[in-house]
């Protein structure tokens, strides 16, 4: 059996890496033998870092000629069919997927989140695509809303994200031991967001008193140097210091971090998952709808929205001590909202396999 996996692999984005990490586990932990090639922007990086072949995601000759070999594509996850950020994105996951379709090869849509979809023509190309694919999953009720509003009346089924399948407690790391921290840490994930609104000074005011209060500070960049740049800028902005976490650590490396802190202040989604998986509790600051959803899904908080000022550094202080209050209890919750979730991440994989069987 060989798939196709189509992603926004190979751009060193910690979040779709670990999807991608994850997916791989899933598929092999029900087959191991199955053969995987993924579509990738560093092929090298990925066959490399995840042992399996890797072609260039841009070479369409190619993959024309890899999907008559294969078996089956696999979509996703993420958020790959949105225009939000760009008009290449829906045109070109879509792509794939219709060469994929016009070979006779099923399709699968794994765990994506959609949205937002804007322009008509945009929704026209991803109604018409997904009312054909093999298996449609989403992992939110707000993706499978938006896909039924556009017209979608293929079966769509809600699974959580494939991170939610992975275990943390088999991963570890050596960096905090080396930083000898006197005091229980808070990590932070922040990512660079356009807005009129100044939330970087609100998310480092809010630090500055949990240090106070405390409390180390640790940033862990979650994709590369851009997130590196903006954990050093709202560092820059704080009076009480703080610590960035390298931001070429492995993924199983910063899921290993946040898990060893008390709490997470987050705004990138797989921040928040590596967070759920440890059982640590955690504060959302959100962008988009898929943060407030997951955060939704676990019952944790979302302190403010980036492009909105009506809340401040209080409104995170407030969020992180009710968390942490009653830190067992906090917990316990999280940890019975997560291990279903844990469980049904992995069972999509064995619908594909048993699908492609």
């Amino acid at each position: 059996m060989h798939v196709v996996l189509s992603g926004y692999y190979g751009f060193h984005n910690v979040g779709d890496e670990a999807i991608l990490f994850s997916i791989i586990q899933a598929l092999k932990s029900h087959k191991p033998d199955i053969e995987i090639t993924v579509l990738s922007n560093d092929p090298e990086y990925t066959e490399k870092t995840y042992s399996v072949k890797a072609i260039n995601r841009w070479d369409l000759k190619a993959i024309f000629s890899l999907m008559k070999r294969a078996d089956g594509l696999i979509s996703g996850g993420g958020s790959l069919l949105q225009d939000i950020t760009g008009m290449k994105s829906i045109p070109y996951y879509t792509g794939i997927m219709k060469i994929a379709q016009t070979l006779n090869k099923p399709v699968f849509v794994y765990a994506q989140g959609m949205g937002p979809i804007s322009k008509p023509i945009n929704k026209w190309i991803t109604k018409s695509i997904l009312n054909k694919v093999t298996y449609l999953s989403v992992r939110d009720e707000d993706s499978q809303r938006l896909l039924k509003e556009i017209g979608v009346k293929n079966e769509i089924s809600l699974v959580p994200d494939p991170v939610m399948g992975l275990t943390a407690d088999s991963f570890s790391n050596t960096w905090v031991q080396k930083q000898n921290f006197e005091r229980p840490f808070i990590s932070v994930s922040v990512r660079d967001w356009p807005s009129d609104v100044d939330f970087k000074g609100k998310i480092g005011g809010a630090l500055d008193d949990l240090s106070r209060s405390g409390y180390d500070i640790v940033f862990i960049p979650m994709h590369g140097e851009h997130d590196f740049h903006t954990s050093k800028e709202i560092a820059g902005m704080m009076e009480e210091k703080s610590v960035i976490a390298p931001y070429d650590a492995e993924i199983q490396e910063k899921i290993s971090i946040i898990g060893e802190s008390e709490l997470l202040v987050g705004m990138r989604l797989h921040a928040l998952i590596f967070s759920a998986i440890s059982h640590t509790p955690f504060v959302a600051l959100s962008y988009d709808p898929k943060i407030d959803a997951f955060a939704g899904i676990c019952s944790q908080p979302v302190a403010g929205h980036v492009k909105e000022d009506n809340w401040g550094s209080q409104d995170v202080i407030t969020s992180v001590n009710a968390l942490l209050e009653d830190k067992s209890r906090t917990i316990t919750e999280l940890q019975q909202k997560v291990s279903p979730l844990q469980t049904a991440a992995v069972h999509t994989a064995e619908i594909v396999i048993q699908k492609l069987s």
